[in-house]
């Protein structure tokens, strides 16, 4: 997943580096253990991607990163080499270079009023829970990103306090279909609920935690 493409404040007191780090380590303890039946499932968030192609992009994602390989970015040819290089790869080492970058990464996002890769790891760590059955991702490793990307996305309106929050995370980042955002009620029209989605609308309903 490219990071969103519209400038927006940071969250004031978030440690964006401790939640890099953090997501890094339970990603890695997520995924480590996994048979390859569940490393081979689809993710639906992702639909063109298992659970082995998502943890190759963020490994992907952290190294060029750190080696300044950005050309594309944040394009779906950039995306795409991520998981194509590292097609044939063993989620160990995938975890090794995911985590072999986190320091670099963790003084980079310092300060940064844009830390669109702690943004992509948190969406895509949400992404595997979900596909893999887990349950809602921990409040603290999302909401820091919603109270900085929501603002933005719901403008004068403001941000609906009728609305679950970890289902704006997941909406306003396209991770719920038009279907779903409907049933939540709220005065806006279609398009406009089209419009809060970063990575535009979809149609496909997603899994929703219990």
């Amino acid at each position: 997943m490219p990071p969103p493409a519209a400038d927006t404040p940071t969250e004031p007191g978030t440690d964006w580096g401790a939640l890099y780090r953090d997501h890094v380590a339970a990603v890695s303890a997520l995924v480590s253990e996994l048979p390859d039946d569940r490393l081979g499932a689809t993710v639906p968030a992702t639909p063109a991607w298992t659970v082995h192609d998502v943890v190759a992009h963020l490994a992907g994602v952290s190294s060029d990163a750190v080696t300044g390989r950005m050309e594309g970015a944040p394009g779906p040819e950039w995306t795409a080499r991520h998981v194509a290089e590292r097609r044939g790869h063993l989620v160990p080492a995938l975890l090794a270079e995911l985590g072999s970058h986190q320091d670099v990464i963790a003084e980079q996002v310092a300060g940064n009023p844009r830390p669109a890769i702690v943004w992509d790891i948190s969406v895509h760590h949400a992404d595997l829970h979900e596909a893999l059955g887990r349950g809602m991702l921990p409040e603290r490793m999302w909401l820091p990103v919603l109270a900085a990307v929501a603002p933005s996305r719901f403008g004068a309106a403001g941000v609906p306090e009728d609305v679950d929050s970890y289902e704006l995370f997941r909406a306003v980042f396209s991770r719920r279909s038009r279907t779903q955002m409907q049933a939540w009620g709220l005065p806006l029209s279609a398009d406009q609920l089209d419009e809060l989605c970063i990575f535009g609308p979809r149609d496909d309903d997603q899994p929703v935690p219990a």
